[in-house]
């Protein structure tokens, strides 16, 4: 089925794809190279992830801030530039069966894992900042599909893990195990994906608060007349597994071993002391990592995309006012960095007055970087 209102910039044509760039680095930091940035795909909905597949086809998330409506929550979008709701119409269908197998709530994340399936988060009946979620609505849950088949895989219920204030978040992976934030009652979540076991940690610790004023396009954030406030929600593993890098979306960036998180009998105290500040980012939508340990981060306030070497030295990788509220990145197989840059900030949720500023379309945004990618 074909939704209205999405197009396709395909990279090989010439000049079409192209959109002006300012302080431009190379990947090794240099400044003056000339990567050029390209329009990939546009929307009239608001999308906040981008996931392609090793084979090329490419996956995008609607979140429901973004207006809601007007078709899926999770979409694979063909060489034509056609989107398509995935799996299927009845999972991206409010009405439904439920339980474990019911349709989507509120899709928030999704990724393609190291095993090939990709991964989606549904934050189940939770709003970020808002009023406790309701008792017996429908829990926050991880499900992975196979995207052959687009059959599920897995489903793993969080609603053990969750608390009346959570908004789970984002995801990655280490071995077993599943790494998820909770944006809205500060924690990390720990998923055993073999058994489904889960625990909270670093629960309202300093690295998983956020504890100061947000701001993008040179304003504060504000929503229902406050700061907004969006706890633990960015985070990446290292190539080699070892470290976790993790923040709320106000920065700063903190680290800690995937060895301390994910052993059971460290007393909160002890895993607290195992995390460390890494760089102190600015107001963050989106985050990458490649497979040198270099971490992609979007400064959503100077619309830019920074470059954090694994020695935490920062630069500017690019700068263009096209990449307002820069999201979840990717990193294909080619070494292509994917930047869905998605207007969050000018969404009515976040308006003083409740009135939508976005000035559609939104984009998805390619740099041929030639990186080396991880999963």
């Amino acid at each position: 089925m074909r939704f209205p209102g999405f197009s396709l910039t395909l990279r090989g044509m010439a000049v079409a794809g192209i959109v002006f760039t300012l302080g431009l680095a190379s990947p090794s930091g240099q400044a003056g190279a000339r990567d050029a940035l390209h329009t990939a795909w546009t929307s009239q909905r608001v999308l906040n992830a981008v996931a392609v597949a090793d084979n090329g086809r490419m996956f995008v998330s609607f979140p429901y801030w973004g207006g809601g409506g007007g078709g899926p929550s999770v979409a694979e979008v063909d060489a034509q530039g056609v989107p398509h709701a995935f799996p299927d119409a009845r999972w991206n269908h409010a009405a439904g069966t439920k339980g474990d197998m019911q349709p989507f709530v509120r899709v928030n994340a999704l990724r393609i894992g190291p095993d090939g399936l990709l991964w989606v988060v549904d934050s189940g009946d939770a709003n970020v900042g808002g009023p406790p979620n309701p008792m017996g609505g429908a829990p926050a849950r991880l499900l992975a599909f196979d995207i052959t088949t687009g059959q599920p895989v897995h489903i793993i219920s969080l609603r053990a893990s969750s608390t009346p204030h959570s908004y789970i978040d984002d995801i990655r992976f280490h071995n077993d195990t599943i790494f998820v934030t909770d944006a809205g009652d500060p924690a990390l979540i720990v998923v055993s994906q073999r058994t489904g076991q889960q625990r909270r940690v670093l629960a309202h610790d300093r690295s998983t608060t956020d504890e100061r004023p947000m701001y993008a396009e040179g304003r504060l954030l504000t929503t229902g007349g406050h700061p907004a406030r969006v706890h633990a929600d960015q985070l990446e593993v290292s190539p080699d597994g070892s470290k976790l890098y993790f923040q709320p979306s106000s920065g700063p960036l903190w680290v800690a071993p995937t060895a301390a998180l994910e052993n059971p009998d460290l007393p909160v105290p002890d895993l607290a002391r195992t995390v460390r500040l890494f760089y102190n980012t600015p107001t963050t939508g989106g985050t990458a990592i490649d497979g040198d340990g270099n971490l992609y981060v979007s400064d959503v306030n100077r619309l830019r995309i920074l470059r954090l070497t694994p020695q935490g030295r920062a630069t500017t990788l690019v700068r263009d006012r096209r990449l307002v509220w820069a999201d979840a990145m990717w990193i294909d197989s080619h070494g292509t960095l994917w930047i869905p840059a998605v207007q969050l900030n000018r969404t009515a949720s976040f308006q003083p007055d409740g009135k939508s500023r976005l000035r559609l379309p939104v984009a998805i945004y390619t740099m041929d970087l030639h990186l080396k990618p991880v999963r």
